[in-house]
């Protein structure tokens, strides 16, 4: 069976803290005949310790959390002063200097290490909540505070105490113990107890003359004067632990429940589930209640983090207020449980920790109790649900409400964009039957280059030559593709390849580019007022850029009659420019450019349309997402003009599929065609060297 930890802490400096932890540490190897471990975690009084025990220890808290290998009871004897009395202890440097430097992480393993080779370990944890101190309470099956008979003490405990229970330490799992106890005194157990608001576990009796006479001798007070008034005290504390079975009791506020551990059956799972949304409800309830949740810090972080804090701390009073019997098993459900009423009650709901995750491409909400994501090319399903519709609905308003966009029934979608420039689309009852919808697209949080496709798999580095080459020449481009396949990402690249002398205008509905030159001009749309006016479009947009000295035009995508006027531009003088555009290979592109055109109502002949498109594209660029998730451009495509009614093209790399490996993974090839595009041989007559290998298969 695992040993437990005890971690002794104070409100402030001058309580006795460190004498009654070594001493409790004597007091249980003596009472329960066991081996008891003493860590000195107090970096304030570097070495009190030492002169309160006695010990003198050669190696330090330091050496072991700079110690490289694994902690067992054949290593951490190394570390390790021994007393007769089973005590062993390790200690802090005596130079405070020297103790600031040691890492709490480091000493993780040794604290994971200590239940399985001591069945109790004491640990002075100081008066201040240090990262030593909090790595100590975090894996603490019980907390010592204790505390003085003296006003100021009891106001610093009250705060230490409110403190610990805001960062979800169950109150069980806090006592208060009140040292330099005196019978008659005004500021008595009971006082003290309703001021912090838990009653005293135990009472130390005062006796400064034997704790002054130990100190004098450096001798526990345990060896020193076992029959003195302190000594009898600590021991009685040990023994009310033990008789009261308080460690073992407190084991189950470490453990997170079955459902939290995923050992759950689907019918215990489904109750759980029913039994944490009601309670949720509950506490949001109570907290809309006492609490303004209105944000309006104007972005200002610091504000944010206390409107948190503030929240955080209402939040863990209601909870303990409430029943949560049968729902919370640990501290470890009701940390979880804060952290989804915060995210829900200031964020983005239990889509805060699938923003976080980098390795999620994509969000998908299908109302409140459906949530989808797209991790490593492969779509899942959330554990993690909203609690209401309403709480969608309130995520939605948040995120278009500082864009000075709207929602409502009269105009039930938005098109929006996150601080961290990741994409939304909403769209709500009564147009969504099954409740709010939102679409997150997130983007890398560093820029990709060329570099990182190919390293995905997505292109070769032939291909990556080819198409900066085209950009250079300057070449107008579409990137074609399907929904989520990577065009967005794809043409942030390519336009990373234009010459940093160059004018760039981009056109967006959201704005998603993100180009490493300076000389880049942002538009985007903007929706109609609340009155329905002052709507600015695509084509609007489009049409401006012409008006603004452009070197480049890249309009983030063509869905509309913006296409013709895309067109044009591309073949008066703009050569170089970007867009994307919904389809599915080279041939689908150029019908699905002829539709959007005539979206435009211009009247144009469908023959005019074709020789516009064939005059203005030089290459279509496919970029698709295979079956197993990865992202691969299958074609690079010139176009070469006009046959009769039809726009000729030319496939100059393309990406062969051979099969599937074992592990699902899509196996196949890039091959060059051999084709050599006609304006290879222009830029050739004008000076530029391309390598032919370029278009050899190696």
């Amino acid at each position: 069976m695992a040993g437990y930890i005890i971690t002794i802490i104070g409100g402030k400096g001058g309580v006795g803290k460190s004498q009654f932890a070594a001493n409790l540490a004597f007091a249980y190897a003596q009472e329960v005949r066991c081996k008891t471990l003493l860590l000195d975690f107090d970096l304030k009084a570097s070495g009190d310790q030492n002169i309160i025990t006695g010990f003198k220890p050669k190696k330090t808290l330091k050496d072991v959390a700079e110690f490289s290998g694994a902690i067992d009871p054949r290593t951490i004897a190394q570390f390790l002063s021994n007393h007769p009395m089973k005590v062993s202890y390790i200690g802090m440097p005596n130079n405070p200097g020297t103790s600031s430097l040691i890492n709490a992480d480091s000493l993780g393993k040794l604290l994971k290490a200590v239940p399985n080779i001591f069945p109790v370990t004491i640990i002075d944890g100081g008066s201040e909540l240090t990262d030593l101190c909090l790595k100590a309470l975090e894996v603490s099956t019980l907390i010592f505070i204790v505390v003085t008979p003296d006003i100021l003490a009891v106001n610093q405990t009250k705060r230490l105490f409110s403190e610990l229970v805001t960062m979800m330490f169950p109150k069980e799992m806090l006592q208060v113990v009140m040292n330099q106890f005196q019978k008659g005194h005004p500021v008595s157990p009971d006082v003290v107890g309703k001021q912090i608001g838990k009653g005293v576990f135990t009472a130390i009796p005062k006796d400064d003359q034997t704790c002054v006479a130990a100190l004098n001798s450096s001798k526990p007070i345990m060896t020193f004067a076992k029959n003195s008034a302190f000594a009898k005290g600590t021991i009685e504390c040990v023994r009310k632990l033990v008789q009261k079975n308080v460690l073992r009791s407190l084991e189950r506020l470490n453990k997170p429940s079955a459902v939290a551990t995923g050992k759950a059956t689907n019918a215990e799972n489904k109750k759980s589930r029913s039994r944490w949304v009601d309670l949720k409800v509950r506490i949001h309830k109570s907290l809309v209640e006492e609490m303004d949740l209105k944000n309006d810090d104007n972005g200002d972080p610091k504000a944010q983090i206390i409107l948190r804090e503030k929240t955080k701390k209402l939040v863990v009073e209601i909870i303990h207020k409430e029943e949560t019997k049968g729902v919370l098993s640990g501290r470890e459900d009701m940390n979880r449980l804060v952290k989804e009423i915060l995210d829900e009650a200031l964020g983005l709901g239990p889509l805060e920790d699938l923003l976080a995750d980098k390795t999620v491409a994509e969000i998908m909400v299908n109302g409140p109790f459906d949530i989808f994501y797209e991790q490593s090319g492969k779509v899942r399903k959330s554990e993690i649900v909203f609690t209401s519709e309403r709480q969608v609905l309130n995520v939605v308003e948040r995120i278009v409400a500082p864009l000075g966009r709207r929602i409502d029934e009269k105009t039930p979608y938005v098109d929006a964009r996150l601080p961290d420039g990741s994409r939304v689309h909403a769209i709500i009852p009564p147009c969504a039957l099954n409740g709010s919808v939102i679409t997150i697209r997130k983007f890398p949080e560093t820029r990709l280059t060329y570099k990182d496709l190919i390293a995905f798999g997505t292109c070769t580095q032939q291909m990556a030559d080819f198409l900066r080459i085209a950009i250079e020449a300057p070449k107008n481009i579409v990137v074609s593709g399907g929904t989520g396949s990577g065009k967005t990402t794809l043409i942030n690249i390519l336009g990373s390849f234009i010459p940093a002398n160059e004018r760039i205008i981009t056109c967006e509905d959201s704005a998603e580019l993100d180009l490493p030159q300076d000389h880049v001009v942002k538009l985007e749309t903007k929706p109609p007022s609340l009155e329905g006016e002052g709507a600015v479009d695509i084509r609007c947009l489009v049409k401006q850029t012409l008006r603004m000295r452009p070197d480049r035009i890249i309009v983030g995508e063509c869905r509309g009659g913006e296409t013709l006027d895309m067109l044009q531009a591309m073949g008066t003088g703009h050569d170089g420019s970007l867009t994307t555009v919904h389809s599915n290979n080279p041939r689908e592109c150029i019908g699905r450019l002829e539709t959007l055109v005539q979206y435009a109502g211009a009247g144009i002949t469908a023959r005019a349309i074709k020789e516009m498109i064939a005059n203005s594209v030089h290459l279509i660029v496919q970029q698709s997402r295979l079956d197993d998730g990865s992202r691969k451009i299958t074609h690079i495509t010139e176009v070469g003009g006009m046959q009769g009614d039809v726009v000729t093209m030319q496939d100059i790399f393309v990406f062969k599929q051979e099969g599937i490996d074992k592990s699902g993974k899509i196996r196949g090839k890039f091959q060059a065609t051999g084709f050599i595009p006609k304006f290879i041989e222009t830029l050739e007559k004008k000076g530029y060297n391309v390598p032919r290998g370029l278009f050899a298969n190696e």
